[in-house]
């Protein structure tokens, strides 16, 4: 085989190896040197043909990472195979050209050994922050989360938030690969990694592999140490396990409301300070259809606690209504204490962006009109704690947690529907990022999912409990109140600006020098 189809494969790899280190394969040491094989393939090539590996990686990564997208949109999207598949396609075309631009960048800005070691996790860090931001943004899975299990190497989000893991681990490919070199005598853009490059490399890696550890350790006996001594409140989770295709049909609301009613009730004896239902669980307009929201209100009355409930919601506004996808809460009293409407939204799935050059191409959502947005960082107040409340997809968005916690919030409840997309990964894709939003704020966070995954997350990053896809399942757990205030929190992306001022330097410094 010659050089160029070696280089092809090698490209592919490193996009099957991306997908590995998440879920479902959940195979996460993977991610440590699963680019490895894309340095490989752009090794001595101009920006244009490392522009084109890169393309091709990603687009093998997110067609294998986002493959249920298609699932979905021909499922409950109602789009035939021949629209749902190219739109798949165009979705992950797009997201890989940040992979593209990134390997480009790498082959024009890193003409020595040491450059490209210290320059690669800057870049992947810019791609990744560009991605998360940029047209309402999609951080979906960005490498970091591929360690929600390590406990302590995602501690370092309390600080530089999910890219600190993002650029660790891409430091880790980068120190692998300068090893690679040096063993097997190949030249990195024509110029040969002597023995101190790879050794300086490595011991750079491990040096900040090991404080991140230590660092790690530390923060987790301060947070069990502060939380054996917080307040907790006892909170229950409802998981319905309501069908997709049912959830929006009138012949099962009322066995929809039941079911939850009746699984609620089972969780009367644990007597609950919080009940969470999922996200639109009742699947009617709460306080406008009056028959359903009163046996609602009665069970919450006869289980005698409060209630989170999801629910769409609107308002007339000059004549005009006005739709939100919405979350009550509800004292012992049955009264509304607290509302929450959702901020960010699902393009396609709550709203049709570009609505006018995308006729063919409706919402996912039924039987309501497009949603509007709520406000961005609103708690809900709970007997004299503050909620922060991420409705579904607003869980993937950082700074969302962050708003709501700097506004007060000393618990994160995420209410989900994640029934659209059947028994493949993208719930567990989901599930690994609720982890990080805990451990940025220090916040345990609650999680109800109409089918699965819910389950309760403690301010250190652990899975208290997780219930399995589709069943029908009550879970009560005593959960810690803390209250202190992170810098991650408090300061937000500095690190993920940081390496885009030094990016941004470096690439005017080559262009001046050009």
């Amino acid at each position: 085989m010659n050089k160029s189809g070696i280089k092809i494969i090698s490209a592919v790899i490193s996009g099957v190896l991306l997908t590995a280190s998440f879920p479902k394969t959940g195979l996460s040491w993977i991610a440590w040197l699963a680019l490895v094989p894309l340095l490989s393939a752009i090794n001595n090539l101009k920006f244009k043909q490392s522009f084109r590996l890169g393309l091709l990686t990603g687009m093998v990564h997110y067609l294998t990472l986002l493959y249920w997208l298609s699932y979905t949109m021909g499922t409950y999207g109602h789009l035939p195979v021949y629209l749902s598949i190219p739109i798949l396609f165009l979705f992950s075309l797009y997201l890989s050209l940040y992979i593209a631009i990134f390997s480009g960048l790498i082959s024009k800005l890193c003409f020595k050994p040491l450059h490209l070691f210290f320059l690669f996790p800057v870049l992947w860090v810019c791609i990744e922050y560009i991605r998360s931001n940029l047209f309402t943004g999609f951080p979906w899975e960005l490498i970091a989360y591929s360690q929600y299990k390590s406990l302590h190497i995602i501690q370092v989000s309390d600080i530089l938030g999910p890219y600190g893991v993002s650029f660790l681990l891409a430091l880790s490919n980068a120190a692998f690969f300068a090893s690679f070199l040096f063993l097997t005598k190949i030249a990195w853009q024509e110029k040969r990694v002597s023995f101190k490059d790879a050794v300086i490399s490595m011991l750079v890696f491990i040096f900040i592999f090991t404080g991140c550890w230590y660092y790690g350790k530390y923060r987790i006996n301060k947070i069990d140490e502060t939380a054996s001594g917080s307040e907790n409140i006892r909170i229950s989770v409802i998981q319905g396990n309501i069908e997709q295709s049912e959830k929006w049909d009138p012949a099962f609301q009322l066995s929809t409301i039941n079911k939850y009613i009746n699984l609620s009730r089972s969780v009367k004896a644990d007597k609950p300070d919080l009940v969470v239902w999922p996200e639109t669980a009742a699947p009617f307009y709460f306080l406008y259809d009056t028959g359903l929201s009163r046996l609602v209100q009665d069970l919450v009355s006869e289980v005698n606690s409060s209630f989170l409930i999801g629910s769409p919601s609107f308002i007339t506004n000059d004549d005009k209504i006005e739709y939100y996808n919405s979350a009550y809460m509800l004292g012992p009293d049955e009264k509304v204490t607290g509302k929450y409407d959702k901020s960010h939204l699902v393009p396609f799935g709550e709203y049709v962006p570009l609505k006018k050059w995308l006729p063919f191409i409706g919402k996912i959502v039924e039987n309501v009109g497009d949603f509007n947005s709520g406000k961005k960082g609103s708690t809900i107040s709970l007997n004299g704690n503050s909620i922060g409340v991420l409705i579904c997809y607003e869980l993937i968005f950082p700074y969302l947690a962050r708003a709501q916690v700097k506004n007060g919030a000393d618990l994160l409840v995420n209410m989900t529907n994640d029934a659209w997309y059947g028994t493949t990964s993208a719930p567990y894709q989901h599930f690994s990022m609720a982890v990080f939003r805990a451990v940025e704020n220090r916040r345990t966070l609650v999680r109800a999912a109409n089918t699965g995954i819910s389950g309760f997350i403690d301010p250190a990053g652990r899975i208290i409990e997780s219930t399995n896809l589709f069943e029908d399942v009550a879970i009560t757990r005593k959960v810690p109140i803390l209250t202190g205030i992170t810098f991650y929190t408090r300061f937000g992306d500095l690190f993920a600006f940081a390496c885009l001022a030094i990016a941004t330097i470096i690439g005017l410094v080559k262009f001046i020098k050009n």
